[in-house]
């Protein structure tokens, strides 16, 4: 694991997004891991930037999503289909044919979750995994448990997860309690994996991360055992390294 220590959220992701163009420049083709929430928008603009300046060019990437709410549609604002649209993909020239997301409004979310997994690997794989990190130390939705599951699974939300994400809707009731998300697995067999955590309230979740024990108490830890994860931390959250 190599951790790098930036003064400023801002400058936190543009250093990562800095290695995902790095990877598309490398490998136009590439298959790329991408996250939601909060901690990526940065990147993302950094990423728009870079390629309207003509850096960057996604018309052969592919992207495979980390995780969706279960119940939504792909058209709600809440819905992950939807982040990723406002804040990525219609911004760039991303084939939509190569853009996937779990189908969280699945009839039968199991067979949806294996499908999901063979996709991936009949693409060859995660070529870059880009994640953020749960104030309780979860990746994906993957949340804390007694044990780390490989695949792509039907989640069953923490409170604190659920409390976490009311801000993202008109309240908490209207929060989702259950998520499909990639499993452990799925995504300690990218070949790199870049973690962003900004803020003081990620303080506690990256230090047990980085400094506690491998444990699925903390599904973040696993990625010390990665042969090439990364994380890009501002000074807010490395406060307790």
């Amino acid at each position: 694991m190599r951790i790098h220590v930036y003064e400023t959220e801002q400058e936190a992701c543009r250093a990562a997004a800095t290695v995902i163009a790095a990877q598309l420049i490398r490998k136009p083709d590439a298959v790329l891991g991408l996250a939601t929430g909060s901690s990526p928008v940065p990147a993302y603009l950094e990423l728009r930037r870079l390629y309207e300046a003509g850096v960057i060019d996604f018309s052969r990437a592919r992207s495979y999503n980390l995780d969706e709410y279960v119940g939504l549609s792909s058209e709600h604002p809440c819905s992950y289909h939807y982040f990723m649209q406002e804040n990525l993909f219609s911004h760039v020239n991303i084939r939509p044919e190569n853009t996937h997301v779990p189908d969280g409004d699945a009839e039968n979310l199991d067979a949806t979750a294996q499908a999901y997994d063979r996709a991936i690997q009949e693409a060859g794989g995660i070529d870059l995994q880009l994640l953020g990190i749960g104030r309780n130390g979860h990746i994906g939705f993957n949340e804390p448990g007694d044990e780390f599951i490989y695949g792509c699974h039907v989640v069953d939300l923490s409170e604190s997860t659920i409390q976490a994400n009311t801000r993202f809707f008109a309240s908490e009731d209207e929060v989702p309690r259950k998520a499909i998300s990639l499993g452990i697995g799925s995504i300690m067999s990218a070949k790199t994996v870049l973690l962003i955590a900004t803020g003081e309230s990620k303080a506690e979740a990256v230090r047990d991360s980085v400094c506690g024990p491998v444990t699925p108490k903390v599904q973040a830890s696993i990625l010390r055992t990665h042969p090439d994860a990364i994380f890009f931390l501002d000074r807010a959250a490395a406060r307790l390294l």
